[in-house]
């Protein structure tokens, strides 16, 4: 049965592989390799078969976990992008199959007869009228009716049948693709078809120079070089597709040189600390202090007002950035108008960056304060009273109890807590994204940017929403960027915290 099993295995394994590798998806195929390696070594060698339970996991991991994170770090140096997304071969056919009419060349209008096969023949007529019969792979003919099948002409002077196959309509002979792409005639004279009502002798537009690694313009002479995977002419006109091309360290070169990044990118970076670091202080001291407070044992409805509470946790963050969105609007919303009323006035959140920024934390916390109130009421519960009941036989105040014993163990148990919520929050796109995309805009950016931006929302719209298009190469750099970030602040915190070593050391 293993073995069974094992050959099915690897017989998908090699027809996928075959199929990856033709269509030039490379580290696919290298990562897909690995893995059927892996599982077979597992399946077949005893030392290792007692992990044979773990092999569909192990596959999963690799190949939505691992791979993705290696396929990011290959992309960073590449120039992966729009026009950028095929290998250099399939652009260079690409580019190989553009034709051109030289002068030279004949024009004729075109009528397309089909076969119950799906086979084409086209009955050409030039200027003069004169008419000629095009067969995929053969000279052109001139056959008079009732000669190779050609049925009577009509008043246009073309065939109203030929043997074997049936005449097509304008309409239906435009809307199929494939016959644009069927060469008729002979090697040397093909004829193609270039628009509903001309078929022409066309020649390859573009030779390719193997050795200069450069596209020949036959009609111009221009030679395009291969210059970031993309064929350039000196003018600057290029060549579509482009292709994937390894770049080196380009990307991260330009993310910390470039002109348009250093403007702005300083007072992003500012706010995206502060963004993290005060969401997490306010977040976790509103559920810290809500915790504590239930933690009282004579409150009164404390588990019907508990229950409430947790209410913003359990209703999707997308939904609830979208309300307070609506609540917030300058001309319609709930607290807008409101604040109108009571006070005359209402904050500008939507246009000041200060208040903007006041909006998006009061946001947070409404959306983070149920999660902090839930594990600190957890970890309060695990303190033993004894610690607080030898405190106040020494005579310590509440406020002391506090910061010499509740906060301490407290942290214990929920600071890798914090510190996932710190590089959740250092990364909270969604947030930023939906509520105002950044806004409000900064004045005299070389590039869109806004003050409520974080990196990662200021990456996204240089690298996806940017005039020069989709560039995942750069997007690709800047989250090695980011990680590099992330890595060292959690490196740093969890050093100084002691948060790895035993709880038992903390204590």
């Amino acid at each position: 049965m293993r073995l069974v099993f094992l050959l099915a295995v690897d017989s998908t394994a090699v027809f996928f592989l075959l199929r990856v590798i033709a269509l030039g998806y490379y580290p696919l195929a290298a990562a897909t390799f690995v893995v059927v390696v892996v599982v077979n070594v597992i399946l077949l060698h005893r030392k290792a078969y007692p992990i044979r339970w773990m092999v569909v996991g192990l596959v999963l991991m690799a190949m939505f976990t691992i791979y993705p994170i290696l396929f990011t770090i290959w992309v960073s140096f590449t120039n992966y992008g729009e026009g950028h997304l095929i290998t250099q071969e399939q652009a260079i056919d690409q580019i190989l199959n553009e034709k051109y009419l030289p002068e030279t060349g004949r024009a004729y209008s075109w009528t397309a007869y089909k076969s119950d096969a799906g086979d084409y023949v086209l009955w050409l007529q030039d200027a003069a009228g004169t008419g000629y019969l095009a067969v995929p792979g053969e000279p052109l003919t001139q056959p008079q009716p009732g000669e190779a099948g050609l049925g009577a002409l009509d008043a246009d002077g073309i065939p109203e049948t030929i043997e074997g196959f049936n005449r097509l309509n304008t309409i239906l002979a435009t809307t199929d693709q494939n016959l644009p792409n069927i060469l008729f005639g002979e090697v040397g004279r093909t004829i193609q078809i270039r628009s509903p009502k001309e078929a022409a002798e066309l020649l390859p537009l573009y030779t390719y120079d193997a050795e200069r690694d450069a596209m020949i313009s036959q009609e111009t002479g221009v030679v395009f070089q291969n210059i970031r995977g993309t064929f350039s002419a000196p003018d600057g006109t290029v060549l579509r597709p482009g292709f994937v091309e390894t770049i080196r360290l380009a990307n991260f070169r330009e993310f910390f040189t470039s002109p348009a990044l250093r403007g702005p990118l300083v007072r992003i970076i500012t706010w995206n600390f502060a963004f993290a670091i005060l969401s997490l202080l306010f977040n976790f001291a509103l559920g810290l202090g809500i915790a504590i407070m239930f933690n009282e044992r004579g409150f009164p409805f404390k588990k019907l007002i508990r229950s409430l509470l947790i209410i913003p946790y359990t209703v999707p963050a997308l939904l609830t950035i979208l309300i307070w969105r609506g609540m917030l609007n300058p001309e319609l919303g709930v607290i807008d108008r409101f604040l109108e009323n009571m006070l005359g006035w209402a904050p500008p959140w939507f246009t000041d960056q200060w208040w903007a920024k006041v909006a998006i934390l009061l946001i947070n916390l409404w959306l983070s304060y149920p999660y902090f109130m839930l594990i600190c009421s957890g970890a309060l519960q695990s303190i033993s009273e004894d610690y607080y009941s030898a405190a106040q036989v020494d005579g310590a105040s509440a406020w002391q109890q506090f910061w010499q014993i509740t906060l301490p163990l407290l942290l214990v148990a929920v600071g890798p807590l914090l510190i996932a919520s710190l590089i959740f929050n250092f990364n909270n796109f969604n947030l930023i994204y939906l509520f105002n995309a950044g806004g409000p805009p900064m004045a005299g950016t070389p590039t869109p940017a806004g003050h409520t931006d974080i990196l990662i929302s200021y990456v996204y719209n240089l690298a996806f929403t940017a005039s020069r298009g989709v560039n995942y190469g750069f997007a690709a750099a800047i989250t090695m960027v980011i990680f590099f970030i992330v890595g060292t602040i959690t490196l740093l915190q969890f050093r100084y915290t002691n948060m790895w070593e035993e709880v038992s050391e903390n204590v």
